[in-house]
């Protein structure tokens, strides 16, 4: 069974990084949908999307923020992280085919309450910037190793 490894606060350091990824396909996007209720057509109605700015259907931006929440929560600082605060900026839209590349790079360390401030990038495969952001996280207060849980499909 695969493992997850926190970094316990006292291990973290000003640039440290790490990277996460996953490729948008048409089923993602409908599987975002149902679960987030968020049906707007110009992510799952291409005739729809077509006469839209973007030309063609577009992932949920929000999905890219699961993804830097998957990233904190099983990366950087890894389980045990206490998510407190995020904010993102949404710089470009993802299509179908994209993999979506998180960078998360320790910005701030404050030992007081273990809160570690991380910028946020997601890149395309291409370097194409599709959104940034900074987030607040309480680490957890000492490295660990947990089995990662299975998940059954939707």
């Amino acid at each position: 069974m695969p493992q997850l490894i926190s970094t316990g606060f006292d291990e973290l350091s000003l640039g440290q990084e790490e990277k996460f990824e996953r490729t948008l396909t048409a089923e993602v996007i409908r599987q975002f949908a149902l679960v987030s209720g968020d049906v707007n057509p110009v992510h799952l109605d291409a005739e729809y999307a077509a006469g839209t700015v973007f030309g063609e259907p577009i992932g949920h931006g929000m999905w890219l923020g699961a993804l830097v929440s998957a990233a904190i929560a099983t990366r950087l600082p890894g389980p045990g992280s206490v998510y407190r605060a995020q904010q993102l900026q949404f710089k470009q839209p993802i299509k179908v085919g994209d993999t979506a590349v998180v960078t998360l790079t320790v910005k701030e360390l404050k030992a007081r309450m273990r809160l570690v401030v991380i910028d946020c990038k997601v890149h395309n495969q291409d370097g194409t910037l599709l959104a940034r952001g900074e987030a607040e996280v309480i680490a957890p207060a000492a490295s660990d190793r947990v089995e990662a849980p299975e998940l059954s499909e939707l």
